[in-house]
Parts: C-alpha cells; sequence; structure tokens
C-alpha cells in the first residue's frame, strides 16, 4: 500500500497535469475556430477550380493537344503518396488516421505490382511510415503550421511535385490527408492529383437538367492553353486545401483529446483523494488503537 507522502506527491503530480491539459485544450480551441473558418473558405473554390477544369478537360477529351498534367504520362507504374500530417502529437487518433490509409494504400499499391514513393508534410507522418516504408520516403517538409498556413508554402509544395512529374519520377501523384468534418471527427481522403482525374458521373438533378437550355461558353485563348496554364496552379489551390483541412482537423483533435485528458485526471484525482483519506483514516485509527492498547498494557 502506498504511503501518504507518496499519494500527496501523486495528487500533486496529476493536478499540475489536469492544468497542462486543461490549458492546451483552450488554445487548441482558440486556434480551431479559425482553422475551421480557413478551411470552409477555402472549400467552395477548391471545388469550383475542380469543376471548371472538369468541365475544360471534358471540352478537350483525349486530343493531342492536351497538357501532360491532364493526360498524363499514359502509364501508372510509379505512385507518388503526399502525405500531409501534424508536426506534433497529444491530438489522440489523428495521425494514426492518416498513417494507417496511407499504409493501406502503399500496400495495396505494391500488391498490384506498382512503385510507391512518399513525399511526408508533416513530421507524424514520416515518423510513422518509416518503420515499414523507410526506403520509400523521399523528403520530409516541416514547420508549415508553426504560423498561419500561407498558400506560398502550399503552391512550393505543387511547383516541387510537378517538377518531379516533368522530370518522369511519377506517373500518378495522390495526396492523402484527414478532412474536416467537426471538432470530434475527420474523414480520411485520398485525392489524385496527377493527372487531373475525369469528372464524376453527374448527379440526378444535373441529369433532370440535361434537358433545359444549357449555357455555351467561348475561351479565349483555347482550351488547351487555359488548362495548360490553370493545372499547375490547381495543384497549389487543392494542396493549400488538404492544409487547411488538416490543421483544422488536428486543432479539433487536440481539443477533444485534451479536454478527455483533463476529466481523466479530475477523475484520477478523485479517486486519489479519496485512497488518501481512506489511507490516512486507517493509520490514524491504527495510532490510536496502539496508543490505546500500549496504556492498558502499562
Amino acid at each position: 500500500m502506498p504511503s501518504l507522502k507518496d499519494l500527496r506527491i501523486r495528487i500533486s503530480s496529476v493536478k499540475s497535469t489536469q492544468k497542462i491539459t486543461a490549458a492546451m485544450k483552450m488554445v487548441a480551441a482558440s486556434k480551431l475556430k479559425r482553422a475551421q473558418e480557413q478551411a470552409e473558405a477555402a472549400r467552395p473554390y477548391a471545388e469550383r477550380m475542380e469543376r471548371m477544369l472538369g468541365s475544360l478537360a471534358a471540352a478537350v477529351g483525349g486530343s493531342a493537344g492536351a497538357p501532360k498534367l491532364l493526360s498524363g504520362t499514359g502509364a501508372s507504374n510509379v505512385h507518388l503518396l503526399v502525405v500531409v500530417t501534424a508536426d506534433r502529437g497529444l491530438c489522440g487518433g489523428f495521425n494514426g488516421q492518416v498513417v494507417r490509409g496511407a499504409r493501406n494504400l502503399v500496400n495495396r499499391l505494391k500488391a498490384e505490382g506498382k512503385e510507391v514513393k512518399i513525399l511526408c508534410v508533416g513530421r507524424k507522418g514520416r515518423d510513422g511510415l518509416k518503420r515499414d516504408f523507410a526506403s520509400l520516403i523521399v523528403d520530409t517538409i516541416e514547420g508549415l503550421t508553426k504560423r498561419e498556413i500561407r498558400f506560398d508554402a502550399a503552391d512550393a509544395i505543387g511547383t516541387r511535385v510537378a517538377g518531379m512529374f516533368a522530370d518522369g519520377e511519377f506517373d500518378v501523384c495522390t495526396v492523402v490527408y484527414n478532412r474536416f468534418k467537426s471538432a470530434i471527427a475527420q474523414e480520411f481522403t485520398a485525392q489524385q492529383l496527377i493527372p487531373f482525374p475525369p469528372p464524376p458521373a453527374p448527379a440526378a438533378e444535373d441529369e433532370a437538367k440535361a434537358g433545359q437550355p444549357q449555357a455555351v461558353y467561348e475561351f479565349e485563348p483555347e482550351e488547351e492553353a487555359i488548362l495548360a496554364d490553370l493545372l499547375p496552379r490547381n495543384l497549389g489551390v487543392q494542396l493549400y486545401r488538404s492544409l487547411l483541412e488538416s490543421y483544422a482537423g488536428e486543432q479539433g483533435a487536440r481539443m477533444a483529446a485534451m479536454d478527455n485528458a483533463t476529466r481523466n485526471a479530475g477523475e484520477m484525482i478523485g479517486r486519489l483523494t479519496l485512497n488518501y483519506n481512506r489511507t490516512r483514516q486507517a493509520t490514524i485509527t491504527r495510532e490510536m488503537i496502539e496508543i490505546v492498547s500500549g496504556a492498558e498494557a502499562v
């Protein structure tokens, strides 16, 4: 049985930990609001960018003048995975969810006979994947979330990925990240960036409007020239969106994890305090019995 001193030290230690987790929860909550606003503000722009490029890509089709970022290399032997995680831990299963999804994707591609390369954006992604796939990691980009996430950083990653593609280092590029849904929920997402994926099948509402008059667009310059200019920009836009979604999800997961840790610390303090009082009462009772027994013996 632990002594009263041991219990006092343990209670003091847990109280100190509770103060830290409560402070981290408040910091994450303050960061979450702004991160959520940024992520939600970036979604419409990224979605409209995809929709516009999908429309242009459908018009160009498989023409010989289609940009390489649209048509691809004609093969899918080498895959580049851009794995977006956090640089820090203490955010529950946030990083683990991305690492598990990336690991499953790598194993599936390798089972299909594909070569895989990994570009980690965030230290935790590298730490989680290097044990099994250290030889596949080409580089790690850290420190993007120390300050406010800027488009310049995402655009620089997009430029690097486009340069690797131009040099023939891979055939298909996919970004994997956690998409922010709420403060307690993130959705693992794998989005193909290169070659630009074909537009999804029209929804039922779109099919119902198929018989209605449609707008006719004229492009100046030609569709191929517009795509050649917009497709590299789309890489930066989609990567910026993934960074914002991941950062918002990280703060939400950290806030939830620290809230759980704070409540668990409170429950542990209650149990330790109860144990301390019982031990103290038993010690006092035993000492009184020893005093009475000694007095009677005299």
